[in-house]
């Protein structure tokens, strides 16, 4: 059994390797929080778009 050493207590290159390790535990996994549109929302891009539209018909 391997005996237990605080993070504090160990050496730069361990905790460097102990993080790196705690980094990949995403596995592909986007971690960003999705959220949908509130339809209600005003929406720059939608009022620009349809304001060309008007504009060429």
């Amino acid at each position: 059994m391997r005996k237990f050493t605080p993070y504090i207590k160990l050496s730069k290159r361990k905790r460097r390797e102990l993080d790196a390790m705690r980094r990949r535990t995403w596995q592909g996994f986007d971690p960003v929080t999705r959220r949908t549109k509130k339809p209600g929302a005003y929406d720059r891009a939608k009022a620009k778009r349809n304001k060309i539209e008007t504009e060429t018909d």
